[in-house]
């Protein structure tokens, strides 16, 4: 529970506020440490550190990362809470409180895309079993209403939405998404072209052991130097296919555009 004093220092210290690196999420992790599934994940996109506070956000913030039109993930972003409270009275549905203490409503993502069709956005992340709430839905209401009203999309995301394969692909690319040694990058990709020729019913791992087999690599080598290739997009697959199970046919070199200027930079 929060204290309208406390509500009006975050205010003033700025949660909610800023863009990118700058933005404070109203609610972090240590606020609410007593939920348990939370977590501290840093955002390439944002070059900041973000406050996830379960699992299913965590997994709605790494799509959210991937995908290459998302240019800012503002988290826990707090609603005004004079047009949550007038909301409120129009629909007759009891506004947040706790101990007669109304509270600032937050919704776990707003997010800003490059699609001129689709620039902002927010999500709610909700476990499928806390639908079945009566008082959940109520607060859900206020806050699509919100959204609504200004005229930007609002939706709900459970854990159904969310393929477990693609999470967890992207979960493991993710770590490796900014690795910056480019040493003959171009190199590898051709290597490992020929490879995928070379060996094409072999499974991604296997063909990673055979190569650190082959040419007296730590273990493990291949398969790191492959992700990385993959998380900066040189290399691309169906995030659908698990990538333990990916065999040469099911990967492509990635666009065209990157594909060239690894080509220039190497010829320079």
């Amino acid at each position: 529970m929060l204290s309208v004093q406390q509500q009006q220092k975050w205010i003033k210290d700025g949660r909610g506020d800023g863009e990118l690196s700058s933005y404070k999420p109203w609610l972090t992790v240590r606020d609410l440490s007593s939920l348990g599934r939370s977590h501290r994940i840093y955002g390439h996109k944002t070059k900041r550190t973000h406050h996830l506070l379960s699992d299913l956000e965590l997994a709605i913030f790494l799509i959210l990362e991937w995908n290459p039109l998302i240019q800012d993930i503002r988290e826990q972003f707090p609603l005004r809470i004079e047009q949550t409270e007038e909301i409120a009275r129009l629909t007759c549905i009891p506004h947040p409180a706790v101990r007669g203490i109304k509270q600032i409503m937050s919704t776990d993502f707003y997010v800003f895309s490059s699609d001129a069709m689709n620039p902002r956005f927010s999500i709610q992340a909700k476990y499928q079993k806390d639908l079945e709430d009566i008082r959940t839905i109520e607060k859900l209401e206020i806050e699509r209403r919100y959204w609504q009203s200004k005229e930007i999309p609002w939706q709900i995301i459970t854990e159904q939405e969310i393929p477990k394969v693609v999470f967890d692909n992207i979960k493991w690319l993710y770590p490796a998404i900014r690795n910056d040694d480019h040493i003959n990058l171009y190199d590898q990709i051709e290597f490992y072209v020929k490879q995928f020729h070379k060996y094409p019913n072999l499974s991604l791992i296997n063909l990673a052991k055979k190569i650190d087999a082959s040419y007296d690599l730590e273990i493990g080598t291949s398969l790191s130097e492959l992700r990385v290739l993959f998380a900066q997009r040189y290399f691309k697959f169906d995030l659908k296919l698990n990538y333990k199970d990916l065999v040469p046919p099911n990967i492509q070199l990635g666009d065209l555009t990157t594909w060239e200027e690894v080509r220039y930079a190497a010829n320079q």
